[in-house]
Parts: structure tokens; C-alpha cells; sequence
């Protein structure tokens, strides 16, 4: 079981496992793919995964496009800083918060729906989507295929919206590119912080959470100088979070979430 490279420690074990323990600890992104497509009923069984995850009291307020188009994925692409992978992933997956089936479901029975008007309903709809989207990665992997997160799909979420044509009450969560690993890709399984930093007991214990970060960085900074880049957890957190210019556009979505009528308040 990869648990050793996900913490970088060659003595980390678990003393429970199973098939979907290793799936889930073998996760690493792939930004490289084959030509091989992903056919209709690998997609249909991906998409049953996802709608087997957990969801706010029934509400199911997500929904996905399927892209394959070429011309369409690089319009995509475009929008999401030229990521490459998004081109050449034979399928690529937008999470859509969806709250307009429901406000489609209100005004066929005409009967308000105040209760959309919150930012708890916009929540619900990012929150759906993102436990979706990880059932799907799970069940992709399990059959052999991977994927990488777009979060970039946010830089630009009105020209998103346009090109998909999604209706009012909806947002762009972020994009997957899905597609069989291609061998040649010189990637692994980057480390995660150790489980003292983010498993806490009855309390949050801050002393002990920060106490591991150092021998961390030092594990991330060894994964990345494998792959030629340079820099540690610690910096690049600073890195992406200390300058609004890292957001890419992404600073301006509360104005873009109340453009679309989802409520931020």
C-alpha cells in the first residue's frame, strides 16, 4: 500500500486496508494522457459513482458537462490559463453548482423559494459538487483512468458559463480532466502533511498541528527537486495566498456568484 510515499516516511502503515484504501493512497494528478477515449459507459459508471456521494438533504444541487468537443475543450483551456492537459484529456468533466433545477422545480409548482436566496444554498451546491466530483475520481481510478483537478475553470466563470450554456443559479466549481495515464509522465505520489497536522482529539491543538511542518517542507522539497522545481510546502502556501494577483480573476467571484443569482449572503 503507497501509504510510505503519501507521508514520505518508509515507516508509515496502516494497520486497516482494503481494496479502496489503496486506490484512494495511490491517488496522484495526471496531466499527461494517451489517446485511448473514455467510452459512454465508463462515463455512465463514473457519473453513478458520483451520484452515490453524499448530498444535503436530497437536494442534488450539481450537475456535470461532459466535454469532448476539441474546439470546445480548448476554448476551455484558454479560459483556465492555457493548462495543456485540458486539450489533450480525451474527456474533460465541469462541476456545476446547480441550484436552477430547483428554481425550475418552484416555478412549474408556483411556490417561492426564499430559501435559495442564502449563501447556506450556494454552499450546499459547491459542497455537492465537490463530494461528486471526489466519488468520481475514486471510481475512475479504480478502473485504471486519472484526473486532474481545474480549479483555473473559476478565472474566467461568466465566459465558463457562456460557452456551456449553463442557465442562471449555477456556477462552474472547477474541471477534470479525465483520461488513461499515459506511462511516460515523470510524476509520483506527492506527500501529504503528516496526520498530526490535521487530526486534532476533542480540541484544536495548534502547538501540535505546526509541530511536524518543518520535517514536512523538508519532504515536499525533496519530492520536488526529483521533478526539477524547487521551494517547500511552507513557500508556496505563502506564495499562493499571499498576493491577490495569485487568484487569477478568482478574487472578483462574490461579484460573479450574485451575477449568476447565487446569493453570497
Amino acid at each position: 500500500m503507497p501509504v510510505t510515499e503519501r507521508y514520505a516516511d518508509a515507516t508509515a502503515e496502516l494497520q486497516v486496508t482494503s481494496e479502496s484504501l489503496t486506490v484512494a493512497l495511490a491517488h496522484r494528478s495526471v496531466r499527461k494522457f494517451t489517446d485511448a477515449p473514455v467510452d459512454d459507459d465508463t462515463l455512465h459508471a463514473v457519473i453513478a459513482a458520483a451520484q452515490s456521494a453524499p448530498t444535503s438533504s436530497n437536494l442534488q444541487a450539481w450537475s456535470v458537462v461532459a466535454v469532448r468537443d476539441p474546439q470546445r475543450k480548448a476554448r476551455l483551456s484558454a479560459l483556465s490559463g492555457d493548462q495543456q492537459h485540458i486539450v489533450d484529456a480525451p474527456l474533460f468533466l465541469v462541476w456545476i453548482a446547480d441550484l436552477d433545477r430547483a428554481h425550475r422545480l418552484a416555478a412549474r409548482a408556483g411556490v417561492p423559494l426564499d430559501g435559495a436566496n442564502h449563501l447556506e444554498s450556494t454552499l450546499i451546491g459547491v459542497i455537492d459538487a465537490s463530494l461528486a466530483a471526489q466519488n468520481a475520481v475514486v471510481a475512475a481510478e479504480s478502473v485504471g483512468l486519472g484526473t486532474v483537478y481545474i480549479g483555473a475553470i473559476r478565472n474566467h466563470p461568466r465566459e465558463v458559463a457562456a460557452e456551456l450554456r449553463l442557465p442562471p443559479h449555477t456556477v462552474a466549481v472547477f474541471g477534470m480532466a479525465i483520461g488513461t495515464p499515459d506511462p511516460t509522465e515523470d510524476a509520483g505520489i506527492k506527500p501529504r502533511l503528516p496526520q498530526s497536522a490535521v487530526l486534532h482529539h476533542e480540541v484544536y491543538d495548534t502547538e501540535r498541528a505546526d509541530a511536524d511542518i518543518p520535517r514536512y517542507d523538508a519532504a515536499v522539497e525533496e519530492y520536488y527537486g526529483r521533478f526539477g522545481l524547487t521551494g517547500n510546502w511552507s513557500d508556496r502556501v505563502l506564495a499562493r495566498l499571499g498576493d491577490t494577483a495569485a487568484l487569477h480573476g478568482r478574487e472578483k467571484l462574490r461579484d460573479d456568484l450574485e451575477h449568476f443569482g447565487l446569493s453570497t449572503r
